[in-house]
């Protein structure tokens, strides 16, 4: 964590943190009455603008619906992170909060100069503008909407939920890692018939890291699967958007409008945001 630390305090900012980051009960950060505790502290906590996701996993989905966010509303907070934290951002986007899809402190140090400088470009409300090579299978287009989304498996489990995002006219972002083609597929089927994909503005694809076949091959790419599930509507799908379980982790910041430009030979992403950090929390 300490490259993190000296990474903030390089920015500009303010690490706010105590011993508690590191409690530990078998695969979870503290037992989920004790993690509810203290991030429901940071909440609820005037002096902090951020928080700041340490190392992502698994168990967000166990202590959200435990958590009160009513001083969130009045003293709103930028949540940091990707991954799990998928679970957070759909709240956020209920909330009406911008979050920040990005490179959590653990993973910091083996992120590319990239993934840093976007990081630190989405927290000082800089504009962020990104281009990536075209991908065969995209769908050609433009499109302007507010940006959701984040890890695949995470909002699949998230479905019907308080704190899945709201899609409809939107631009909906997904990444994934270590998963079967089939388990993707059925994943993406799920999202389509529960409706959450007939009426986006646009779909970006971020990292499909470590991604499995069985033995018997499903007979696919992992692109061709997931552009079969959306091949019946029209909007723009672009592939390779570089964030996600991967070195180069680009920021994102969901809940704000983006431009999205997917072109022959390259694809573009344009947005300002409106987000002002000064001090950061971990939790």
């Amino acid at each position: 964590m300490s490259f993190a630390v000296n990474w903030l305090r390089q920015q500009g900012f303010t690490p706010v943190y105590d011993e508690r980051l590191f409690a530990v009960d078998h695969i979870f950060a503290g037992t989920d009455t004790f993690r509810t505790a203290v991030f429901q502290e940071y909440l609820d906590r005037d002096d902090i603008d951020a928080i700041w996701l340490a190392r992502g996993g698994y168990g967000s989905i166990r202590i959200i619906d435990h958590l009160d966010f009513t001083k969130m509303r009045e003293h709103p907070k930028t949540i940091v992170g990707f991954s799990d934290g998928t679970v957070f951002h759909g709240m956020m986007n209920r909330l009406g909060i911008p979050s920040i899809h990005a490179s959590m402190p653990y993973f910091l140090e083996n992120k590319t100069p990239e993934s840093l400088q976007s990081l630190c470009d989405a927290l000082k409300d800089l504009p962020l503008e990104y281009q990536w090579p075209a991908h065969p299978l995209n769908r050609l287009g433009e499109a302007e909407g507010e940006l959701v989304g984040g890890n695949l498996s995470v909002l699949y489990g998230m479905i019907g939920s308080r704190s899945f995002p709201e899609c409809d006219g939107k631009i909906l972002f997904l990444e994934e890692v270590d998963e079967y083609i089939y388990h993707i597929e059925r994943m993406m089927m799920g999202l389509k018939r529960a409706g959450i994909l007939q009426n986006l503005k646009a779909l970006i694809i971020g990292g499909l890291t470590s991604i499995h076949d069985n033995e018997d091959p499903f007979g696919r790419t992992v692109e061709q699967t997931i552009f079969d599930v959306v091949a019946e509507y029209d909007y723009p799908v672009c592939f390779g958007f570089p964030a996600g379980h991967q070195p180069d982790n680009r920021a994102l910041v969901f809940g704000k409008k983006i431009s999205l430009r997917c072109q022959q030979d390259e694809c573009k992403l344009s947005y300002s945001s409106e987000l002002i950090t000064s001090s950061l929390s971990w939790v």
